[in-house]
């Protein structure tokens, strides 16, 4: 099992067994390289751990506890950890800051050991479970659980829908049958007396809004986020895209180093998708040590590394790019911070904006916006349409509830847009996995701050935890390389997400209140930048060098899975120039690399 996660943790292995309790553990050394050896154990053996990720504030517990008659053995962050939990239980969770998944394991009963795993606030850092004969097994990436034989190579039949709708797939449960996510903020108990008990112990702020920021009150956020995410043994560096959230993270970097921060960048020779000159602009600021690379098609990343990597099916066309970010930094650095979490907690995507413009015309509409999603139904649908006809979709929201709009703008396809591409068999009996309840169920949780922070909180736990951060921890991991994100401090999540909305967005920008306070910082043109995401041109590269691969992979999906005739159709089409599908053709190939990496031949409905 930890032979699967040795990409995690490429410096150490280490084991402890004890009275029916097995721990394993990949060491990844950041702090206290020469000692920090895991599993953890307090010299009486009445508590052990494993632990991934980074507790920043562990020095300021460390003094607290030593205070109180503590002995430290090492110089590591876990095992301050170990001590809180030791002194406080649970309650210790909501003193550390940093990301983080833990295994401790309470030793003083000699038969029945109990176990408490948690997962960080916001889920920067993964974690599985699963209940089998009598036994809770756990691990940072399913692949290891599999690893065990204990369990079916088997996918959920409704997970199946929620990727092909979201490109993703979410929740407690995983892709795979019978194995659990430990969702973000919550820790399960268990021992065999007891049945798994899970308990959330944070949440994003469920009222609102939050007091307009203040002068200097977000450039104080973002300085301490980042100077605490500096602690680090090993060399350390940053991503710089042409965006604010990433140049503001780097400047704040070299303002707390002292010196100008080591930072990378991925550039494509397509020049819709590419921003190596506005990351230039911003390294030259710096006076950075700037390394950039081209992203070039990779048929090989596409079809075996990443689906090895991504051991649920992962469809974000980013995945490659930032898997080469990582590989680059992994050159010269072992820890590199990240922009990521700027968009979700200031307001910064697009279709954001398109929401804040959907409810205040809602507002003034009134009644008549039933109208006018009537309207939109009626309006043509083209794949490339003028101007004058690119309304559909903005006229059709205005006819749905605030939530159903919002899920709208998230997802990749519609439910019966995904179940089309099924075999109708199949597709007859997973008709009612529609995973929009679940998603609702987030974006209703807060209580008075709207609909643009509501569909933050429901991002905040589902596109954010289940699919950005995803990205970044299979993508950084699988080279060996610790990314820390300086936005999804919980103080600043707290403080800024639920900001009104005329702090956010405004005349069609958005992010207001980061591009503000960054605006002495940046250069004038990073500031005015047009968000551009960090996507492959999919469409061009499925027609030039993934074409083999696509048809290939495509040929061989389940047909009792899988409508091919309507497939082939959709192969057909792209290839021949007809229609644009890139998307969802991208969304099937990466499902069969995947399927076929992890040789899953069984679907679980």
């Amino acid at each position: 099992m930890t032979r699967t996660l040795v990409h995690r943790g490429p410096d150490d292995e280490g084991f402890f067994r004890k009275r029916g309790v097995g721990l394993g553990f990949r060491r990844l050394s950041i702090i206290d390289p020469v000692h920090g050896h895991q599993p953890l154990v307090l010299p009486e053996g009445d508590f052990v751990l494993v632990g991934n990720g980074e507790i920043y504030n562990y020095r300021e517990l460390a003094a607290e506890l030593k205070g109180e008659g503590c002995c430290f053995e090492t110089g590591s962050d876990m095992e301050v950890v170990l001590h809180l939990f030791a002194k406080m239980g649970s309650a210790c969770f909501e003193r550390l800051e940093g990301m983080f998944a833990l295994c401790i394991v309470d030793m003083r009963d000699p038969l029945v050991p109990r176990v408490t795993l948690a997962r960080d606030r916001l889920g920067i850092k993964p974690l599985f479970w699963a209940r089998h004969r009598d036994r809770l097994w756990f691990a940072s990436e399913p692949k290891a659980l599999l690893a065990s034989d204990q369990f079916p190579r088997a996918l959920r039949g409704a997970a199946l829908v929620e990727y092909l709708m979201r490109g993703f797939v979410g929740g407690p449960k995983s892709a795979w049958a019978g194995i659990e996510r430990l969702e973000p903020g919550y820790f399960l108990e268990w021992s065999r007396r007891d049945a798994p008990q899970l308990k959330s112990w944070w949440t994003a702020p469920l009222n609102g809004p939050s007091p307009p920021a203040q002068e200097g009150e977000v450039l104080e956020y973002l300085d301490r986020a980042v100077s605490q995410r500096l602690v680090s043994d090993v060399p350390l560096g940053g991503f710089l895209s042409g965006g604010v959230d990433s140049a503001g993270v780097a400047d704040a970097m070299g303002r707390a180093g002292g010196k100008p921060p080591e930072l990378c960048t991925i550039s494509f020779r397509e020049g819709e998708f590419d921003e190596a000159e506005l990351a230039r602009i911003s390294a030259n600021r710096m006076g950075a040590q700037h390394h950039v690379a081209i992203q070039e098609p990779d048929p090989e990343a596409v079809v075996d590394h990443l689906p090895w990597h991504f051991d649920e099916p992962h469809a974000d066309p980013s995945n490659l790019p930032t898997w080469m970010v990582c590989r680059m930094a992994r050159e010269h650095v072992t820890v590199a911070l990240s922009g990521d979490g700027g968009d979700e907690v200031f307001g910064g995507y697009r279709r954001y904006i398109h929401e804040a413009m959907e409810q205040r015309l809602r507002r003034r509409l009134g009644p008549l916006g039933v109208l006018a999603g009537c309207a939109g139904k009626l309006h043509p649908s083209l794949e490339s349409p003028p101007a004058w006809l690119r309304g559909k979709t903005f006229l059709t929201h205005l006819g749905m509830s605030p939530a159903r709009a919002a899920w709208d703008s998230a997802i990749n396809a519609s439910l019966p847009a995904a179940l089309s591409l099924l075999n109708p068999r199949l597709g007859e009996e997973l008709a009612q996995a529609d995973p929009y309840a679940s998603w609702a169920g987030h974006y209703n949780q807060p209580a008075a701050s709207g609909p643009l922070y509501r569909t933050q909180f429901a991002d905040l736990r589902t596109t954010l935890a289940e699919q950005l951060l995803v990205k970044v921890d299979r993508a950084s991991m699988a080279v060996g390389l610790e990314v820390r994100v300086p936005f999804l401090d919980h103080r600043m999540v707290e403080r800024f997400a639920p900001l009104p909305l005329e702090e956010k967005i405004k005349g069609g920008v958005g992010k207001l209140a980061l591009r503000r306070a960054l605006e002495a910082r940046l250069d004038a043109r990073v500031i005015a930048g047009v968000k551009r995401g960090f996507d492959i041109p999919v469409c061009a590269w499925l027609r030039g060098p993934l074409a083999s691969h696509l048809t290939e992979h495509l040929a061989g999906l389940p047909p009792d899975w899988f409508d091919l005739g309507r497939v082939q159709t959709l192969v057909k089409e792209h290839l021949e120039g007809h229609r644009d599908h890139g998307l969802v053709l991208w969304t099937l190939l990466v499902f069969e690399a995947w399927r076929r990496r992890h040789d899953c031949e069984e679907i679980a409905l």
